[in-house]
Order: structure tokens, then C-alpha cells, then sequence
């Protein structure tokens, strides 16, 4: 709800209370009449109405004149020294206004309206007027200390929103140059020997370029960002053909469930960096990496796992070990204590890195949905 909608709410809700507080008064009055006295009951009604017709009419100029004093809630000293002169508006006018229209009415209706000396009705009005106006002024005070703690959240929760979706884009765009840097060093690494390969995983880095900006979503289905993995993965193994298989272990039926955009990347880039560009292309055998997306319950578990990596292993060079620290901001950022990102050591060797999701169902959009 906006501060807009929060002010038309308040403003019905002391409409309604004051529209219900004078037809109890009247109600009253037409009770205590009937007890006491035999006349016609336009008489407590007109008693009645003329006393809440001025004291809307006079509320309703009060907020007017001292509604630009609002902000000064947060000051009640300062609050209060603007609303108490107008108790002298009330001592003034409601006597002649209201009792003017009593005697008004009687005269139409052919007869005299009776009360006692106009210094008695004063002083007795006015005390009534003072209590009135003081219960009156307490109950705004607090409206309005109300009305400003939620302006104020509402305000926080925006400004906190408005903040998160900022983070949320700038950390998105620092983790991207580390996809780029990494596609384009593999394409250096084979255009002197071969032209048309290169040229092949130029034209493969183009169509992951387009898939990663297609969408500035911070969320995408889990089939979309496993198709933009899976460029990445045949991009880089081109790179180490001879030093790296990957195998992909995909449950059915949860390629629509969300993700955080470019998240499994940096997971499978890190393998890259660290293990497989470590590895000596003499070994007998390739790293062997695994891709693992399966649902669990209420959760989405990722993983991407090595049989040759070791954790206590610097990074690699040139790496400025970023990619990880970014990723679990945004899962902060988007879930809370709900996501976690864990990294395990593997025996003998090995390293997973486990990405653990709540389950969020998100349509299919602009990419494949074949997981």
C-alpha cells in the first residue's frame, strides 16, 4: 500500500468513526427526550445535528488552515503549539452558529427555542467545546503519529526494494565480463591454429552474448540458464578438449522453476580456472566434471562437481575471486537464509560447489525449455 492509498484509508476510516459517534449522540438524545418529555422528536434531533454540523464545519476548517503542520508531528511540542489557538475559533463560533440555527428552525416551525442566559449556555458550551476540542486534538496527534511511522516504513521498504534491485543489476553485471573474458581468452587460444574453429566458437559466443542480455530478469527458469551452461560448456571445451568431459545429470519436469540469472556459470567457470587449466594435458585421464540439477521437497539443489580440484588451492591467475562472493550477495539479496552456496572437498580429490534453492516456478521465457 502507498502513501496515497494509506491516506484515503485513513480518511475513510475517520470519516466513518465520526459519522457513527454523532448518530449514537442523536440516538441518545432521542432516548433521553422520549424518558423525559412528550414533544416531537425533530426537537433532540435538531438539538443534535446542529451541534454536529458545527463542530464538523469547524474541524473541518481547523484541518484545513493547520494541515500544512503535519510534518511537525515528529515535534508534539511544536505540533501542539499550532493547534491549540483554535480553541478560541471554538469558544467564538459554536455558540452562535450552532444555536443560531436552533432558533432559526424553531422560528419556521412557529416557535420559540428555550434555553438558559446566553452567559450560562457560553460558559457550559465552551467547557463541553474544550473537552471536545482536547479529545479531538489527542486522537489526530495520534492519526497522525500512525499515519507517519507507516509513511515512513512504506518509504524504507521502497527505498530498500529500489536498493536491492540495484544490487542486484550491478552484481548481475560484474559476473558477466568473467563469462566474456573467459570465452574470448579460448578463442585466442585456438585462432592461430585453427581459423575456422575459432571462427565456430566466435559465432557460439555471439548467440551466448544474446541469450545472457535477452532478459535483464533477475530470475530466470532453471531450462534457460542450463541452456546458457551448456554454450559455455561446449565454448570452453573446445579450449581443453583433450582435458576435460563433463556429464549432465538433469532431473525431468523442473526446467521452469527460477534461478538467479548467470548463476550456475560462475560455478563451472571456477573449474575451468582452477582445476582444469592446472591440469597437465600428459594425464592419462581428463577431469571429469558433473552437472547436477534435481528437486528436493521444497527445494532445488545445483551442483557442479570435479574429481581433481583441491579447496585450499590459490586462484588461478588473473583471477580476482570475486565470482562467489557476488553470487552469494544476490542469494542474499533475493532469498535470504533460504539459499545457500557451499563448497566441499571431494576424496581423493575434488571439489563441489552446491547451490541450494526454494522452489519458485517461473514460465518459460524466451529460451528452451528442454532441460
Amino acid at each position: 500500500m502507498d502513501d496515497a492509498r494509506l491516506r484515503r484509508r485513513m480518511r475513510l476510516v475517520i470519516g466513518a468513526a465520526w459519522i457513527l459517534f454523532w448518530v449514537l449522540m442523536m440516538v441518545t438524545a432521542v432516548q433521553d427526550f422520549l424518558r423525559n418529555d412528550d414533544g416531537p422528536l425533530w426537537k433532540p434531533l435538531l438539538w443534535e445535528g446542529s451541534s454536529a454540523l458545527t463542530g464538523t464545519l469547524l474541524l473541518m476548517v481547523q484541518r484545513r488552515c493547520t494541515r500544512r503542520h503535519d510534518a511537525l508531528v515528529a515535534q508534539p511540542r511544536a505540533w501542539f503549539a499550532r493547534q491549540a489557538p483554535w480553541l478560541l475559533l471554538y469558544w467564538l463560533a459554536f455558540v452562535p452558529v450552532a444555536f443560531g440555527i436552533r432558533h432559526a428552525v424553531y422560528a419556521l416551525m412557529g416557535d420559540v427555542y428555550p434555553h438558559a442566559s446566553w452567559p450560562r449556555v457560553f460558559v457550559y458550551e465552551n467547557v463541553k467545546m474544550t473537552i471536545f476540542f482536547a479529545i479531538f486534538v489527542v486522537i489526530l496527534f495520534g492519526i497522525l503519529s500512525w499515519q507517519e511511522m507507516q509513511g515512513q516504513r512504506l518509504r524504507a521498504e521502497r527505498i530498500a526494494s529500489e536498493l536491492r534491485a540495484a544490487q542486484l543489476h550491478q552484481l548481475t553485471q560484474q559476473m558477466q565480463p568473467h563469462f566474456l573474458f573467459n570465452a574470448l581468452n579460448t578463442v585466442a587460444a585456438v585462432m592461430h591454429e585453427d581459423v575456422e574453429r575459432a571462427d565456430a566458437l566466435l559465432v557460439r559466443l555471439a548467440d551466448l552474448l544474446r541469450a545472457s542480455l535477452r532478459s535483464e530478469a533477475q530470475q530466470v527458469p532453471l531450462a534457460a540458464e542450463l541452456h546458457l551452461l551448456r554454450g559455455y560448456a561446449d565454448l570452453m571445451a573446445e579450449r581443453f578438449s583433450d582435458r576435460v568431459t563433463i556429464a549432465w545429470h538433469v532431473d525431468d519436469g523442473i526446467g521452469g522453476l527460477a534461478v538467479p540469472a548467470m548463476s550456475l556459470q560462475p560455478l563451472l567457470e571456477n573449474v575451468f580456472r582452477h582445476t582444469v587449466e592446472r591440469t597437465s594435458a600428459s594425464l592419462r585421464e581428463p577431469v571429469r566434471v558433473t552437472v547436477t540439477a534435481r528437486r528436493d521437497g521444497d527445494r532445488l539443489l545445483l551442483a557442479v562437481a570435479d574429481d581433481a580440484g583441491m579447496l585450499d588451492e590459490a586462484p588461478a591467475a588473473g583471477g580476482t575471486g570475486s565470482a562467489l562472493a557476488n553470487l552469494r550477495a544476490r542469494l542474499a539479496a533475493l532469498h535470504g537464509d533460504r539459499a545457500t552456496l557451499t563448497l566441499a572437498q571431494l576424496s581423493p580429490a575434488g571439489v563441489r560447489a552446491e547451490l541450494v534453492l526454494p522452489c519458485v516456478v517461473l514460465p518459460c521465457v524466451e529460451a528452451p525449455c528442454a532441460s
